[in-house]
């Protein structure tokens, strides 16, 4: 890639609004999972700045369904109890909320490990359509492009080799959250320093992924 251009100089990833998003949810045995809390932060483009945090944010605990409670093992991940959750309302009302708050402008969504936030997304499509037709980033794509060779791509692996602090509260949606989107800031400005990403287009090619709810349904033969 040429040395002269520059993500920053690239009108569609100035124009995008970034939205970090990260679930917190417990695992039925025998169901899908299911979420218990979710926390969103919008990242835009600023001159000189790159990504900073754009004013929005959303952030909500989730009452489960019955058969997918809050488990001592969820306790001990997450610090969320089934007290925490039990006035808590719905996936759907939650997420409908998050829909509905949503920026205007083009947008990106942006999480590690993207395919798990995809698939509470995918869950919950018919409350959240517009969600569930955003393409989503996944900084743990982006950073196997970014730092090859390491021996895990975890969250936590790559906040430790980029030098970035663990949260206070590691494992709650919106401290994840907010160190994940320091993780793609750092992450953008290594692809861009390196030119591995001179565009937006270059970004969803190596990062990114198709919402679920646009692949085609596959009809059935009478």
């Amino acid at each position: 890639m040429s040395g002269s251009r520059r993500l920053a100089d690239d009108p569609a990833f100035k124009e995008t609004h970034f939205v970090v998003i990260d679930f917190e949810g417990t695992t039925p045995k025998g169901h899908s999972p299911e979420p218990i809390e979710v926390a969103a932060l919008g990242l835009h483009y600023e001159p000189g700045k790159g990504p900073v945090h754009s004013g929005f944010s959303f952030q909500s605990l989730i009452n489960p369904p019955a058969h997918a409670p809050v488990t001592e093992r969820d306790v001990a991940q997450t610090g969320i109890t089934a007290a925490d959750v039990a006035a808590a309302p719905r996936a759907a009302t939650v997420l409908h909320a998050l829909d509905d708050a949503l920026p205007g402008r083009p947008k990106l969504l942006v999480a590690h490990h993207a395919p798990v936030e995809a698939g509470f997304v995918y869950r919950y499509r018919e409350a959240c359509p517009r969600l569930a037709y955003t393409r989503l980033v996944c900084t743990r794509l982006l950073g196997r492009t970014i730092f090859p060779g390491l021996s895990s791509y975890s969250l936590d692996a790559l906040l430790s080799h980029c030098g970035i602090p663990q949260p206070a509260h590691r494992h709650r949606a919106m401290d994840d959250v907010m160190v994940t989107a320091s993780l793609f800031r750092h992450l953008l400005t290594e692809a861009s320093r390196c030119h591995h990403i001179t565009s937006l287009a270059d970004l969803v090619r190596i990062a990114g992924l198709q919402p679920r709810a646009i692949a085609p349904t596959q009809l059935e033969l009478s």
